[in-house]
């Protein structure tokens, strides 16, 4: 998860390719419905239990085996979800289970568009996996603490000296047999409009020799109309997105886990990640995948990948 604590709309960092987003206040009119004071402080004092619960049985996670500590960590995120009212919707689940290592499991780069705080626990709701975070959310309180449990990969988003690291740690975990969780638009959209995806972490799937796993996502309301009123931007602080959600009534987040795409489909790390953001464009109605590029997979559909020179500016470059 690499959303800011104080939202995605803040003037560029300390360097050209730092991720800025359109998004803000502006994007979030709506008369979504709304439900009760008592409902809400319900729902906050719920998660916060449940927050409260798994920070003291996180030091469990180490011990525990590892399906037991799958089973535990997907509960946990699946009861927060409920505590705040959103119902998931998955499709294609079997795409993001982990196959057992002695039927040859393999990592895999899973990649989804970035909306909310609440991506994240809708992962992990469905398959637990490491995830690759901005590093200073190690200090967020709590929070930090259980991400870093977790297993996560960390990245200083604001040093393009530091992405070549970065890329190489990340493909030695992918490929040591890890599903790794990044967000390659670097930061939170309304949903209602998305970013593109920033090419530098596709290398370590290509580095890794394993699949990008896209994932869509979708906030509507029960009467199927987007609303972007679970998303985290703008100068808002997290607790500000945090009670807007707790307000809603009928919050439904749809989970679309799309087909593997095979390093080998693309020529380099730039034209895999348009291909994986073209898929989960297409699964969410806002565009298709450009036929040049279909005709060139459906002629040469396993071409020689290409490793760009591993230099700060062509990593992190859009």
């Amino acid at each position: 998860m690499t959303s800011q604590v104080s939202g995605s709309s803040e003037a560029p960092g300390a360097h050209p390719y730092f991720p800025v987003s359109p998004c803000g206040p502006h994007c979030l009119v709506g008369d979504e419905p709304k439900v009760s004071m008592a409902k809400r402080l319900g729902r906050l004092f719920t998660a916060a239990g449940l927050v409260l619960i798994a920070l003291i049985i996180s030091p469990s996670f180490l011990v525990l085996p590892g399906r037991a500590r799958e089973a535990v960590v997907r509960r946990s995120f699946r009861s927060i979800l409920h505590a705040f009212g959103v119902r998931m919707e998955v499709y294609g689940a079997e795409r993001l289970v982990v196959v057992p290592k002695e039927r040859g499991a393999r990592g895999a780069l899973v990649v989804n568009n970035h909306v909310s705080w609440l991506d994240i626990f809708a992962i992990n709701a469905v398959q637990p996996m490491r995830a690759q975070a901005k590093s200073d959310m190690r200090s967020w309180p709590v929070l930090g603490w259980l991400v870093a449990v977790a297993g996560t990969v960390w990245v200083v988003r604001d040093s393009l000296r530091q992405l070549p690291a970065a890329v190489d740690e990340l493909a030695t975990v992918l490929r040591n047999g890890s599903m790794v969780n990044v967000t390659p638009e670097g930061t939170t959209w309304c949903g209602l409009a998305s970013g593109h995806f920033k090419p530098a972490m596709f290398q370590a799937a290509i580095d890794g020799g394993v699949p990008v796993r896209p994932v869509a996502l979708r906030f509507r309301m029960e009467n199927g109309r987007e609303t972007p009123a679970p998303a985290f931007i703008g100068d808002e602080t997290l607790i500000d997105s945090v009670r807007r959600v707790a307000r809603l009534r009928g919050l439904v987040l749809e989970v679309h886990v799309l087909e593997d795409i095979a390093p080998g489909r693309a020529a380099d790390r730039r034209e895999l990640a348009e291909l994986a953001e073209a898929a989960i464009g297409s699964a969410l109605g806002r565009v298709q995948l450009p036929a040049q590029r279909r005709r060139r997979s459906v002629a040469s559909p396993h071409p020689e990948p290409v490793r760009d020179p591993i230099d700060p500016d062509s990593l992190a470059a859009s």
